[in-house]
């Protein structure tokens, strides 16, 4: 093998620790993506990003157009079937502390401590066994695409609008994906 080929498969192989950091889940919410779905006009949009090195979860979202009054939101997990179904509430009952109530637009931002009891329902410890087991649930419900945010109101007291967590691919695996392809289009032009 040539020298600049190791050098190339040494970069790719040194690449998930550039990953390995912060993962970022978009979400759109909406009254369709409620299970069963509903017609409410509503909408919102956010993010969830969990960091396994610091144990943190920031949530950050913004909805309008509730038909009903907000009563509660959180982070429910983990679904039997990827992007579908129901769960219970993984994170704090009865809603995030701090999430506006009684409104029908607002938003909401707040880092939560995974490592902590009072970030998650009781109940979704209890069934994990620890808090460290809670948190590993939680992050692979959300990896595995079974984990949704859902805004619960007075008239849709089951959820006005839900959305199931998205990996969104952060500039750093665009860039590492970026390298990689130069680095295989140098290799075959060299090969040629």
């Amino acid at each position: 093998m040539k020298l600049s080929t190791l050098a190339f498969c040494a970069a790719l192989a040194a690449t998930p620790s550039l990953v390995a950091g912060p993962i970022a889940y978009s979400v759109t919410l909406s009254g369709a993506n409620e299970s069963p779905a509903n017609a409410s006009p509503a909408t919102g949009s956010g993010f969830v990003i969990f960091d396994a090195v610091a144990h943190t979860m920031y949530i950050s979202f913004t909805f309008s157009g509730l038909i009903g009054d907000t009563t509660a939101a959180h982070v429910h997990c983990c679904t039997g079937v990827a992007g579908a179904g129901t769960a219970s509430v993984a994170t704090q009952t009865p809603s995030f502390i701090g999430f506006p109530s009684a409104v029908k637009s607002g938003s909401f931002s707040k880092t939560y401590d995974l490592t902590l009891a009072s970030t998650y329902r009781a109940g979704f410890v209890t069934a994990n066994g620890s808090v460290s087991a809670s948190e590993a649930a939680l992050l692979a419900g959300a990896a595995a695409g079974k984990a949704y945010l859902n805004v619960h109101t007075n008239t849709f007291p089951g959820g006005e609008i839900r959305g199931f967590l998205t990996p969104t691919p952060e500039p750093a695996t665009f860039a590492i994906a970026g390298l990689a392809l130069a680095g295989l289009v140098a290799l075959r032009r060299k090969t040629v």
